[in-house]
């Protein structure tokens, strides 16, 4: 086999202080591969300013509430995606008391399909056991139907819907929920 051909190596870590512009830059890199052509590019810009701003995985690298994952590309180390796991704060019907939110989940497109997703989910799934958490929820772009897809194989079901907005306009996305043995 070539080395062309080969595989990466991908490793997942925890994330820790240090690690923010990491997770910065495949936030932003991820959110625009992922919305490019369905949001306004100047609202994917402004989005990524403020939402994938060093300063924000600085804060919550040090939040002991939060949970960050790092997966990288071997040789080199060279970041391609991340999973947080916090407490839940997703506008759910059924609240439960412990739920855990995987916040985000990003991994860069070109490495999609590798199991690196399933890696950070079995993280995220075991941590939020381990905490005791009934189940996890997420929110996911309602027309993100290979991600959706991803988390219905995983196990997830809809529990709900909520509207975000990005720039001045409104999306719709599904609210998904996995329950974790207990």
């Amino acid at each position: 086999m070539s080395p062309a051909a080969e595989q990466p190596v991908i490793r997942v870590r925890r994330a820790g202080a240090g690690d923010e512009q990491a997770l910065a830059a495949v936030g932003a890199a991820s959110f625009l591969e992922t919305f490019a052509g369905v949001l306004e590019g100047a609202d994917i810009l402004r989005h990524c300013q403020d939402q994938h701003a060093a300063t924000l995985y600085a804060r919550w690298l040090a939040d002991p509430e939060l949970r960050i994952w790092l997966a990288e590309v071997e040789p080199g180390a060279a970041p391609v995606g991340y999973l947080v796991l916090s407490p839940a704060s997703l506008p759910v019907a059924d609240p439960q008391p412990g739920d855990r939110e995987v916040k985000r989940i990003y991994l860069l497109h070109r490495f999609q399909g590798r199991s690196i997703g399933a890696a950070l989910m079995r993280a995220a799934i075991d941590e939020a056991t381990a905490l005791g958490a009934p189940r996890l929820l997420l929110g996911v772009y309602a027309h993100n139907h290979a991600a959706i897809a991803f988390y219905r194989k995983a196990g997830y079901v809809p529990v709900g819907e909520r509207r975000f907005q990005v720039g001045g306009r409104e999306y719709d996305d599904q609210l998904l929920a996995l329950a974790l043995p207990g």
